[in-house]
């Protein structure tokens, strides 16, 4: 099985396919967002120490958090979807 992968920055990669939304980290409900998925393990941290720019949801529940900003990662985002349509 062969997966599309979407560079998250700094090395960092997801399954295209998993990617549910691509959001901004900045709003009150993307924080509680993030603090609930750190209470159930659910958080992967892919920014490296950067500051927080976006944050990924995946259909596994998973939050991922990136140092990538929004545009940048919906643009790659888009670009993979038109290569494989």
């Amino acid at each position: 099985m062969a997966y599309t992968l979407l560079n998250i920055g700094h090395g960092s990669t997801v399954a295209a396919d998993e990617v549910i939304a691509i959001l901004a980290p900045n709003s009150a409900p993307i924080k509680r967002l993030r603090e609930e998925a750190r209470e159930e393990k659910r958080l992967v941290d892919a920014t490296h120490g950067r500051k927080l720019r976006s944050v990924i949801l995946l259909k596994t529940n998973q939050v991922i958090l990136s140092a990538s900003l929004t545009e940048t990662l919906s643009q790659r985002y888009t670009a993979l979807n038109e290569k494989t349509s």
